[in-house]
C-alpha cells in the first residue's frame, strides 16, 4: 500500500520563498517586484519572503538579498537610478585610473534629497531607461557624464561607449542633446578607439591642427594612429605583457613600418597615463624633425 505525501501549505509557502530568493539571487541580487510578479511570484509569497528575512524590500518597488550589488542598491534606497560613471563603470566602458568613485545617481527634477551620500543629478530623461530603470540609458548616461568630468575625462568616456556599445558617430550625433556640453562631445566623437589609452592621445594631440588618423591600415594591419603621412604611434595597453607572443608580432610589425620609410613610436600605459609630458614631447620632436612627412 503506497504512502501519499501531502504536502501542508506551509511548506508549500516555504518552498515557495526559497524559491524566489534563489530566482533574486539570478537576477544579480536584486529585482523590482513587476518582474518578480511576471516570474509566477505573487504578493503572498513576496511578502512572506521579506517577513522571514529571505529577501529584503527597499521602497516598495525592489526585492534584494544579500548578493544585491553596493551601487545598485544604492540606486534603489535614493529612488534613483545609476548614471554617469557609476553607470558607465556598470556597462564596462573604459575608464582612467583616479576617477571619482561615487555613486553617481539619477533622480526626478523634483525628488526629494538622497538618504545616503551620492552624487546626485536632478534631470529630466532624454531616453527611457531599459528594464525597470536601474540603470540609466546610454544617451542620458553621456549626457550626465558631459556636464560632470572634464572636457577630456567625458570624451575618452563618450568615445569609449560608442566603441563598446558599437554606435556610430552619426547616431551619437542625431540625439537631442540637452546642452552645449553634450552636443560637444557628439561631433568630436570618434569610435576610432580600440582603448581609452588612444583616446587620451587622439584627444590631448587634436589639437596641434595636424592630420592626425586612428586605425588606418598599413602593410594590412591597423595602427593605432598615424599622424601625417609617416609618423606612427602605437601604444600598448595596461594588460599587455613584454614576453607575450603578440608583443613579438608587434615588434616584427614595427620593424617592418620602419623599413617601409615609417617612423613609428610605441609608448606604453604608463607613460600615457603618468609620464604624458615626456610623451608629448617626444612626439612633438617627431614632428619637429619632420617624421611626419612623406619623403
Amino acid at each position: 500500500m503506497s504512502v501519499v505525501h501531502r504536502v501542508s501549505p506551509v511548506q508549500r509557502m516555504a518552498r515557495e520563498v526559497g524559491r524566489l530568493a534563489e530566482w533574486v539571487d539570478a537576477a544579480g541580487g536584486i529585482a523590482h517586484r513587476d518582474a518578480a510578479a511576471n516570474a509566477g511570484f505573487g504578493v503572498a509569497v513576496r511578502r512572506a519572503a521579506v517577513r522571514c528575512g529571505a529577501v529584503r524590500r527597499v521602497r516598495r518597488d525592489w526585492l534584494a538579498t544579500d548578493a544585491a550589488p553596493a551601487d545598485l542598491l544604492t540606486a534603489a534606497e535614493n529612488g534613483g537610478s545609476l548614471t554617469c560613471v557609476s553607470a558607465a563603470r556598470r556597462r564596462g566602458w573604459w575608464i582612467p585610473d583616479g576617477m571619482d568613485d561615487s555613486v553617481h545617481v539619477r533622480l526626478e527634477p523634483h525628488a526629494t534629497s538622497p538618504t545616503s551620500p551620492v552624487t546626485a543629478h536632478w534631470t529630466q530623461r532624454i531616453a527611457p531607461a531599459p528594464g525597470h530603470g536601474l540603470v540609466e540609458s546610454i544617451e542620458d548616461t553621456l549626457a550626465h557624464i558631459a556636464v560632470c568630468l572634464s572636457p577630456e575625462n567625458a570624451q575618452i568616456l563618450w568615445n569609449s561607449a560608442l566603441q563598446i556599445e558599437q554606435i556610430t558617430p552619426i547616431a551619437i550625433r542625431r540625439v537631442r542633446w540637452p546642452h552645449r556640453r553634450a552636443r560637444d562631445c557628439a561631433d568630436r566623437a570618434s569610435d576610432q578607439s580600440d582603448s581609452g589609452l588612444e583616446t587620451i592621445i587622439a584627444v590631448r594631440l587634436g589639437a596641434w591642427g595636424i592630420p592626425m588618423r586612428q586605425q588606418v591600415v598599413l602593410l594590412g594591419r591597423p595602427v593605432d594612429l598615424l599622424i601625417g603621412e609617416r609618423l606612427v604611434i602605437q601604444v600598448d595597453g595596461f594588460a599587455h605583457h613584454s614576453s607575450s607572443a603578440q608583443r613579438s608580432k608587434d615588434v616584427a610589425f614595427d620593424a617592418e613600418l620602419t623599413l617601409q620609410g615609417y617612423t613609428v613610436i610605441r609608448f606604453t600605459y604608463a607613460q600615457v597615463m603618468h609620464d604624458w609630458d615626456a610623451v608629448e614631447r617626444t612626439i612633438a620632436r617627431s614632428i619637429a624633425a619632420g617624421a611626419h612627412l612623406a619623403r
